[in-house]
């Protein structure tokens, strides 16, 4: 039997913390992980004690039309990568790694260029995240260097979506 690499490990973790996602969009999972430790874990849903947008079976963004990647501010869920960051200590996220996987939630398949929006760039940056591993297929996968999102910073060009 041969055994999977540890990067692909991860994003298989963090695939299966995407199944908890409430988005009709998209689900997306994420695993913080720092010297081969699972530090914390997150998926796409509702503010705890909210309705998520699977009870309420409907989108507000794609009810309105809204491109992907734009004015998440009315979008009713926290992130993947936010709800990972929100449930870990800074300290132990300093130097670690987010894996991160996205699901199309109707078709089952990986989102095309998955990536983390503008809005959870910024959290990664100030948690101290070094490097984001994004999955495009069940064996590859992208190596981002968080340093790249600091020194390449899309909002000074007012670029919108991904």
């Amino acid at each position: 039997m041969e055994r999977r690499d540890k990067i692909n490990y991860y994003l298989d973790l963090a695939e299966v913390v995407s199944k908890r996602g409430t988005c009709l969009r998209r689900l997306y999972g994420a695993v913080i992980v720092k010297n081969d430790e699972v530090i914390s874990t997150g998926y796409v849903g509702a503010p705890r004690g909210r309705k998520n947008c699977s009870d309420l079976g409907v989108c507000i963004r794609e009810k309105m039309r809204i491109p992907r990647g734009e004015r998440y501010e009315l979008c009713r869920s926290v992130h993947a990568e936010a709800n990972a960051i929100i449930s870990a200590e800074r300290n132990k996220m300093i130097g670690s790694s987010l894996f991160l996987v996205g699901i199309d939630a109707r078709t089952g398949n990986y989102v095309e260029h998955a990536s983390s929006c503008s809005m959870c760039k910024r959290m990664v940056i100030n948690a101290g995240i070094e490097r984001v591993y994004v999955r495009d297929d069940r064996e590859n996968y992208r190596v981002i260097e968080v340093s790249d999102w600091i020194k390449d910073d899309e909002s000074l060009e007012g670029v919108m979506g991904y």
